[in-house]
């Protein structure tokens, strides 16, 4: 699991060192709060879980620097968003 973080692929798709520490830090701290995890890896290490979302490209950090999901999969089936962010406010309400 740490080897991957050596690999030079996951560092150019997220951008850099920085970015890469920067997107892993945010989506730990999201899955520690209670969000749910995008991929499933055995053994549910935290850790792995945001190694896998990367690779994957399930998450990625906007030019703000705000933890993302790819648009596609922006919400589960609940409505609620993966980032931990509140939920946009619907017309219907």
């Amino acid at each position: 699991m740490l080897d991957d973080l050596k690999e030079e692929e996951i560092v150019n798709r997220v951008g850099g060192r920085f970015k890469l520490s920067t997107l892993i830090q945010k989506r730990m701290v999201a899955l520690n709060t209670g969000a749910k995890p995008l991929v499933e890896v055995k053994g549910g290490d935290k850790m792995a879980i945001v190694i896998q979302e990367i690779l994957q490209e399930k998450i990625f950090l906007d030019l703000e620097g705000n933890l993302r999901t790819r648009p596609a999969d922006e919400f589960e089936a609940d409505g609620q968003p993966f980032d931990g962010s509140p939920a946009p406010a619907s017309a219907e309400d």
